[in-house]
């Protein structure tokens, strides 16, 4: 067995070597980390394969061979990152520094965080000759942060049998929270549907000099904006949200006063229940005229919709049409919908999540939560059935600083936490390594 001293270190050069390659998507370029990982897992014994539509897109996916008479078992990540404003950063995004305990860098905590611990977890028990009931798999994939085809979606479809899986532990949740004077470690078992739309209002083009010739669509538009952000749908508790409230509160209230009872026991708790009570509609992108004498005939307002797990878009589509009336000239054109799954809590990888909180922090507790955000957790759900959990355990950061760093400037993990998570993943893979049969 390794020591732990050795393993921290590990993962921690890892990571700093994985920050300085810049996989700001697009372009991506998350060949370049694909390789560095590689030739770091091979050194080890470990399998690797890469995987790319396009050549500077790779995926990595790396694996030790089960024996065939148990579930394979996948960590899944990803390698590509959002954009980083250097100017914005007290230490260049990109330099992957050591300072006092933490590593500094765009993605250290989205998510080449994991990205390393997941390597130092899989090569670590190749080099002790672990040899798990079914396969461990590691999958360092592209596109993420953008979705345009090149990342998991891909494989699923061109090389299902390479990530192939009954399990897999994902980014989205893990954080540490006191709440009620008690401890409670999130774990992600569904996500919101991505469903954004497009209001597309419209009017009469005309002059800027003389207004009262037109019809302004931007105006029928802000309009419409503001009848849309006023909308509050009916709360409903589904069943993650249901058994983190009933965790944290000791009941289940009804839904309309979830939120508020939520915040009598933490403003964070409030802050985690409120998305996830109803879809949610952002206004993000608004386009009308390109010059600045010219009165719009067409506005186009660009929504991001997160709609609850199982909802559809056919059935909010006429709740949206009655709030935004009748009276003004609009269309409304749906795009492409992604995520809204789920996967069952009564499970060997739920048990193995919280045997692993129970050994390292007894009293704490593992509660379900769905992810408001957007995981590649539901390609595997949809192509395989995957039981699919989002979860990283981190305890020294506070939740609360990290969601604020997630795509901001000065983004940073600390070591510990990078050590916890290479103990934890290490755990959960001998713990679904064992036969289940």
């Amino acid at each position: 067995m390794l020591e732990a001293r050795g393993l921290r270190d590990e993962v921690t050069d890892l990571l700093q070597r994985l920050l300085r390659v810049d996989t700001t998507s697009p372009p991506g370029n998350e060949t370049a980390a694909a390789e560095l990982l590689r030739d770091y897992l091979e050194r080890s014994g470990v399998q690797c394969e890469l995987y790319a539509k396009v050549p500077k897109r790779a995926n990595l996916v790396a694996r030790i061979p089960g024996r065939g008479d148990g579930p394979r078992l996948l960590l899944l990540s990803h390698t590509d990152v959002v954009l980083a404003d250097e100017a914005e950063w007290t230490i260049p995004p990109f330099s992957g520094e050591l300072r006092d305990g933490e590593v500094w860098g765009r993605g250290a905590l989205d998510m080449k965080g994991q990205v390393a611990a997941s390597a130092v977890a899989i090569a670590s028990l190749a080099r002790e000759g672990f040899a798990p009931a079914g396969d461990l798999i590691f999958a360092a994939t592209a596109d993420e942060e953008v979705g345009d085809g090149f990342g998991l979606a891909w494989l699923c479809e061109e090389h299902p049998e390479a990530v192939r899986c009954e399990f897999a532990i994902n980014e989205g949740a893990g954080d540490r929270l006191e709440l009620g004077g008690r401890t409670f470690y999130l774990c992600s078992t569904a996500e919101k549907k991505t469903a954004p739309f497009v209001i597309r209002a419209r009017g009469r083009a005309g002059h800027a000099s003389m207004p009262a010739i037109a019809d302004n669509a931007l105006v029928k538009a802000a309009n419409l904006i503001e009848r849309l952000s006023a909308y509050r749908p009916e709360p409903q508790l589904q069943q993650e949200v249901e058994a983190f409230l009933h965790a944290v509160l000791g009941e289940t209230p009804p839904p309309v006063d979830a939120v508020g009872r939520a915040r009598e026991v933490d403003p964070v708790a409030a802050t985690l229940v409120e998305p996830l009570l109803a879809p949610t509609f952002s206004p993000t992108i608004i386009s009308a005229s390109r010059q600045l004498n010219v009165i719009p005939a067409v506005c186009e307002v660009t929504v991001d919709c997160r709609l609850l797990p199982g909802q559809s878009e056919h059935a909010v589509d006429p709740l949206l049409r009655a709030v935004l009336g009748g009276d003004l000239d609009y269309d409304l054109e749906w795009l492409e919908t992604a995520g809204g799954t789920r996967s069952p809590l009564d499970t060997p990888l739920w048990a193995a999540i919280q045997s692993f909180v129970d050994d390292r922090e007894p009293g704490a507790r593992v509660v379900p939560i769905c992810s408001a955000g957007f995981t590649d957790s539901h390609w595997l759900r949809q192509a395989f059935g995957t039981v699919a959990y989002g979860f990283f355990p981190a305890r020294t950061m506070p939740a609360e600083q990290a969601a604020l760093l997630i795509h901001s400037a000065d983004e940073r993990v600390p070591v510990e936490d990078l050590e916890l998570g290479v103990e934890f993943l290490r755990h959960a893979a001998q713990a679904m390594g064992r036969s289940l049969g």
